[in-house]
């Protein structure tokens, strides 16, 4: 219950930052707008941190309960991967936000509506766009790396279930589990900071933002899910 309502206190902060990076200047028109928003990416990024922390910590005390995450509803967990999102799910949304954005500009000139610079995901060069293919590739190769690790704990952990019982040898593979989830949680940050570094302060502000409604998403069909199926 300690982490359940740090979790609801972490998501509350974490929507007041989403409502900043909403309100803020976009597109940025001076020097001191376009600091504003990299003053507020950092502090994004600064509370996802703390919520790592947090949680490597809680892992150390008891990893079954944050891999098996009672605080997120059933088809949120269904999503989870090693505890938590899907790292290359970075790349998914900076896609989808960008070929949007690039559909509405089209529609936009179509109508008569001009062709202006955004300076947003629309407008991502052809360097960001190798930079974040790059990135991309890397970051598959560490999910897989991570998922065969996994694979080999449940193997081992399976065979020590088929065998004698021993506290000792099951206390060394929860330690062995929260290893592999906290590497799954360094990844998952270091993904989100490295493609952040990539974008301008403004593509980073719509690349948080559409991370967060995508999360916000996943939440709201989970809890009406649940809701429905109390009902019945």
């Amino acid at each position: 219950m300690g982490f359940q309502r740090f979790h609801e206190t972490w998501q509350e902060q974490l929507q007041n930052l989403v409502n900043k990076l909403e309100n803020a200047p976009s597109p940025p028109t001076t020097d001191e707008e376009n600091n504003q928003l990299y003053h507020l990416v950092q502090k994004f990024m600064s509370h996802v941190g703390d919520y790592n922390l947090v949680k490597s910590a809680v892992a150390q005390q008891d990893v079954p309960l944050v891999m098996a995450a009672p605080w997120a509803t059933a088809f949120e967990r269904s999503l989870h991967w090693i505890g938590g999102w899907r790292p290359t799910t970075a790349f998914h949304i900076i896609h989808t936000k960008s070929t949007v954005l690039v559909e509405s500009r089209i529609d936009n000139m179509i109508n008569g509506g001009g062709t202006c610079m955004t300076g947003g995901l629309s407008d991502l060069s052809a360097d960001q766009f190798t930079d974040l293919s790059h990135l991309q590739c890397q970051t598959v190769h560490e999910e897989i790396g991570l998922s065969d690790q996994l694979s080999l704990w449940q193997d081992s952990a399976s065979e020590i279930l088929l065998m004698k019982y021993e506290e000792a040898d099951f206390e060394e593979k929860m330690k062995d589990l929260a290893v592999i989830l906290q590497k799954a949680d360094e990844l998952r940050l270091k993904t989100l900071r490295e493609v952040v570094q990539l974008l301008t302060p403004q593509q980073a502000v719509e690349f948080l933002i559409s991370a967060f409604n995508l999360y916000s998403t996943v939440c709201d069909l989970g809890f009406n899910h649940e809701r429905q199926h109390c009902a019945n």
